[in-house]
Parts: structure tokens; C-alpha cells; sequence
């Protein structure tokens, strides 16, 4: 299965300057490591009302750098200087606001300082007002106005930006669907060495969507979203190498990139390593390893990992047979999933229902009760 994702990237902006000498002072101090002096340049002038000492300032509490870590004292002079109309300020007030850092979380007051900071042509504040029209947080969801403020952003060539504005185009949100849009502006993030935009792009070379198919293009995307480190990619990877698409089958090769994705909190990739233990493909038959692995996936939500886990309890491989666990993973499996993976979960559940006697059945719905409600904390508790 292929992920097309969508991010939302809020981050707080570094360190910028003014200019004064004195404020050159200070950043020079930042520059060089020497944060506790930087803090001791930068407090006076921003107690003088100096908009960017009082912005940098901020981000020295915003990170402990110098000074205690203090977000409330952060915001206090991201909201002086923004109140001056500093837009680095106005946007990571946003930020904070968004996240709850030191303000109670309020996506109101984040879209109004996003707005403002915006409005003056910052492009990291236009790209995450256009996400929070794309999500309806602190206003109502408008695929349109997202489509417009990413475009704004994406003209100063924000690469969040331009790959949500990607996004938007190869979903049809807001307007048609437009794969060769989305691939032009997946293309442009790309190449500014944006991992998901370049997982993306791979997508549409792999289905042909927007250009004819071609999975060496997709192989070379994938990579240098792999080069990142980014698990989706790694995980596509091992999918052509698993299914032989444009390369010839190599479940070693899979397996490798599985495990890669995995280890990073892959679900699709944990199932799928799972799959190859239990089978034998490319390493040696390991029921026990493929029962971990679809384990940390089934926790994960992965409906096809908790179906299979049912199975591993039910015949008793890699784990003593154990019915009323096996019906536990089943019903758990039959409200994550739907259409036919659902059909087959509730076809494994009734038989081995049919194999219980009712207290057996009552103590896999407590357990299956528990181990929802623990959120897969207390699955193992009888």
C-alpha cells in the first residue's frame, strides 16, 4: 500500500537580527555558542522596546539558551515584539498558541497571529495559515483559502508550501483533481530536498499518475527521501523489491528496507516484516519475530497486524495456542477495518468462536475491552 501524506510543519523561526550595533553585539555572541552573554546583550535593549531584541529573546527562553527554558517568558516577548509588528514574532506567537507552549492551545489567537505575520509576507506563517484552512482549526475548513495562502508561500518557494500545495492538487481538495500540478509542485519541493515531496513524487512515477509509469524515476525519488531517512520511502523501497516492480524480486532487498522503515514506527512496514518472518521470506521462518512485529504494528491500529495476530494465537505459532486471545485480536481487527479485511476478521473470529464455551467467550470481550480501553497497554492481562 502506498501513503500519500500530508504535514503540518510549525516550527519557530531562529534567531534574526537588527539593525544596531549593539544588537550586532549580541548576535555575534549567538553566533559563536556563547548564548549566556548573547542573553545578557540582548535583555537590556529588549527591555528598551528594540522589537528584534525582544524577538530573539524570546527564542533564547524558547530553547533555554542562555536562560532558563521558560515558554511563558518566550511568549511574553514574542508578544512585545509582535505587538510592534515583527513578523518572525507574530509567527511563532502562532506557533505557541497552536501548540499550547506557555499559552493555553487557542487556534484562534494562533490564526490571528499567523494572519499578521502572513499578511506582511512571511512565508513559514502563510504555509501554516493555509494548514489551518486545510484542517478547520481556529477557522472554518476552506480547501480554497489553504489553496491560496500555500500559494502564496510556495511564490517565496517554501517547500512546505509547495508540497501541501501538491497535496491539494493530487487530492482534488479545493479544485479538480491535477496530477501534473501536483507533480510540478511536488517536483519544486523536491528539488529543494524536501524528503516528503520527493516520497511523493516517487508515488506518482510508481502509479503513473500525471507521467507515464516508471518506476527507475520512482526508485530515484524514493532514495533521496531514503538518503533522509524518511520510513514511508524505505518502506516503498522494499515494496518493488517484494513484488518485483522494475526490479527483479528480492525479498532479502525487501526485507532490509523493511526493517528500516520498521524501526522507525512503520506500521505497514512492521506488518509486512511480520509477514516475511512468519513465511520464510528472504530470513529464516521465525514465527516468534514475526509475532513481535505484528505486535508493535497491531498497536499501531494496523488492522490487517491485529487480524494476523488473531491467527498466531488461534494455531499456536511463535506463542501457545490461546483461543480467547486469538478472538481478542479478531474483534479488535473488526472495528479497525472494513469492507473485505474486515469480512475476513469476522470470518476467523465466528470460527473460533464456535471453538470457545461462553466463559471463554466472556473473558476475551473483558480482554478485548481492556486492552482497547488501555489503548494496548494491558492486552496480556487476563
Amino acid at each position: 500500500m502506498r501513503h500519500i501524506l500530508f504535514a503540518v510543519f510549525l516550527v519557530v523561526a531562529c534567531a534574526a537580527v537588527a539593525p544596531a550595533a549593539s544588537i550586532e553585539e549580541a548576535k555575534s555572541a549567538y553566533d559563536r555558542g556563547d548564548y549566556a552573554q548573547a542573553a545578557r546583550l540582548f535583555a537590556p535593549l529588549a527591555e528598551q522596546g528594540i522589537a528584534a531584541a525582544q524577538f530573539n529573546l524570546g527564542v533564547m527562553y524558547r530553547y533555554g539558551e542562555g536562560v532558563p527554558q521558560v515558554t511563558q517568558e518566550a511568549v511574553k516577548w514574542y508578544r512585545k515584539a509582535a505587538e510592534q509588528g515583527h513578523a518572525a514574532a507574530q509567527f511563532n506567537l502562532g506557533v505557541m498558541y497552536r501548540h499550547g507552549e506557555g499559552v493555553p492551545q487557542d487556534y484562534q489567537e494562533a490564526v490571528k497571529w499567523y494572519r499578521k505575520a502572513a499578511e506582511q509576507g512571511h512565508a513559514w506563517a502563510q504555509n501554516n495559515l493555509g494548514v489551518m484552512y486545510e484542517v478547520g482549526q481556529g477557522v472554518p475548513l476552506d480547501y480554497q483559502e489553504a489553496r491560496r495562502w500555500y500559494r502564496k508561500a510556495a511564490e517565496l518557494a517554501d517547500a512546505w508550501a509547495r508540497f501541501n500545495l501538491g497535496v491539494l492538487y493530487e487530492k482534488g481538495r479545493g479544485t479538480q483533481q491535477d496530477y501534473q500540478e501536483a507533480l510540478k509542485w511536488y517536483r519544486k519541493a523536491a528539488e529543494q530536498g524536501h524528503a516528503p515531496a520527493q516520497f511523493n513524487l516517487g508515488v506518482l512515477y510508481d502509479k503513473g499518475h500525471g507521467v507515464p509509469k516508471d518506476y527507475q524515476e520512482a526508485v530515484k525519488w524514493y532514495r533521496k527521501a531514503v538518503e533522509q531517512g524518511y520510513a514511508p520511502a524505505q518502506f516503498n523501497l522494499g515494496l518493488m523489491q517484494d513484488k518485483g516492480h522494475g526490479a527483479l524480486q528480492d525479498y532479502q532487498e525487501a526485507l532490509k528496507w523493511y526493517r528500516m522503515a520498521a524501526e522507525q514506527g512503520h506500521a505497514p512496514a512492521q506488518f509486512n516484516l511480520g509477514v516475511m518472518y512468519r513465511h520464510g521470506q528472504g530470513v529464516s521462518q521465525d514465527y516468534q519475530e514475526a509475532l513481535k512485529w505484528y505486535r508493535k504494528a497491531a498497536e499501531q491500529g494496523h488492522a490487517a497486524a491485529q487480524n494476523n495476530l488473531g491467527v498466531l494465537y488461534e494455531v499456536g505459532q511463535g506463542v501457545p495456542q490461546d483461543f480467547a486471545r486469538a478472538h481478542m485480536w479478531y474483534s479488535i481487527g473488526v472495528k479497525a477495518s472494513s469492507g473485505d479485511e474486515q469480512k475476513v476478521s469476522m470470518k476467523n473470529r465466528n470460527t473460533v468462536s464456535s471453538q470457545m464455551t461462553a466463559a471463554q467467550l466472556g473473558k476475551a470481550q473483558e480482554m478485548e475491552r481492556r486492552c482497547q480501553e488501555t489503548k494496548f497497554k494491558e492486552c496480556d492481562c487476563e
